[in-house]
């Protein structure tokens, strides 16, 4: 047993450190690429802090994007009943079959492997997850959030590893100076906290930016009648033009008669600026514009 491991009990899946991850990757021949946002971590103290500030436990099914050498794999198969682990590097995906034998062999059944893009994920193997706790590639976090929220309804909570300034976006409350297209669109799925920060040390190679962890709770999107791809249409029209206002941003998709309607209908007034206007009043104003005969 390693010494990051002197605490694991019988059968405890043993985590990976610095050396291993090094000597892992080295076996495969991969070498981490900063367009595949590949950044390993290599602390097993930060591994077990996500995995026990997500909240998960033995009932859990967990999503894991991005899983590449396992480190935080490992850490979710010692506390939860299964994960499924995404992973589109074809590479990494052969491999991590073996490092869950070799470091986790009572849990070996309890690990899926899908070779496949997450962004074009449509569908998942097994037990519907209901937790998703990922070490999100930097390149596309947020488009990865968004699309495994609106896909697996039965995801009711999860925590996620972004760069620190995707954090602060995703959880911005309206009205704040990080508030914008993620913040609004993250905010009809979920309600958003930040829930810590992790530093470059713990990652091989260490990113030039520094991360943070997002934690949400499902809840349930506003109440309307709009569909939820008008509404988040009329959300990106709204930022397109940050400095103008809504009344202004949206003539560019919409007839000014169209885009009057759907003020008064959600009762903002012409002077607001997107950045001011949440999720149900975004959802509302989207009502208003279809009332007067807007589609997209």
């Amino acid at each position: 047993m390693t010494p990051h491991d002197a605490t694991a009990g019988p059968g405890a899946p043993r985590l990976l450190g610095p050396v291993e991850v090094r000597e892992l990757a080295e076996r495969l021949g991969v070498r981490p690429t900063k367009q595949k946002g590949q950044n390993f971590v290599i602390d097993a103290n930060t591994v077990r802090r996500i995995v026990r500030a997500s909240g998960v436990g033995p009932d859990d099914v967990v999503l894991e994007v991005g899983p590449g050498l396992g480190s935080l794999t490992l850490a979710l198969l010692a506390e939860t009943r299964r994960v499924v682990a995404v992973e589109i590097d074809p590479v990494l995906a052969r491999a991590l079959p073996a490092t869950v034998a070799a470091h986790a062999p009572d849990h070996v059944a309890a690990c899926e492997v899908v070779e496949a893009d997450a962004l074009r994920l449509q569908e998942l193997p097994g037990p519907a997850p209901t937790a998703l706790v990922a070490n999100l590639p930097y390149n596309v976090s947020v488009p990865v959030l968004l699309h495994l929220l609106a896909l697996l309804p039965s995801l009711e909570r999860g925590m996620v590893m972004v760069q620190a300034e995707v954090a602060d976006r995703l959880v911005a409350p309206p009205g704040s100076r990080t508030y914008g297209v993620p913040s609004a669109k993250a905010a009809w799925f979920a309600e958003l906290r930040r829930a810590g920060s992790v530093g470059r040390s713990v990652f091989w190679p260490a990113p030039n930016v520094d991360s943070g962890l997002v934690a949400w709770d499902r809840r349930e999107p506003p109440a309307t009648t709009a569909a939820r791809a008008d509404v988040f249409a009329v959300v990106d029209a709204a930022f397109a033009q940050r400095r103008k206002t809504v009344r202004a941003a949206l003539k560019s998709v919409a007839t000014t008669e169209q885009v009057e309607a759907g003020l008064a209908t959600a009762g903002v007034a012409a002077s607001r600026r997107g950045e001011e206007l949440d999720i149900a009043t975004f959802a509302a104003l989207t009502e208003g514009l279809l009332a007067a005969g807007w589609s997209r």
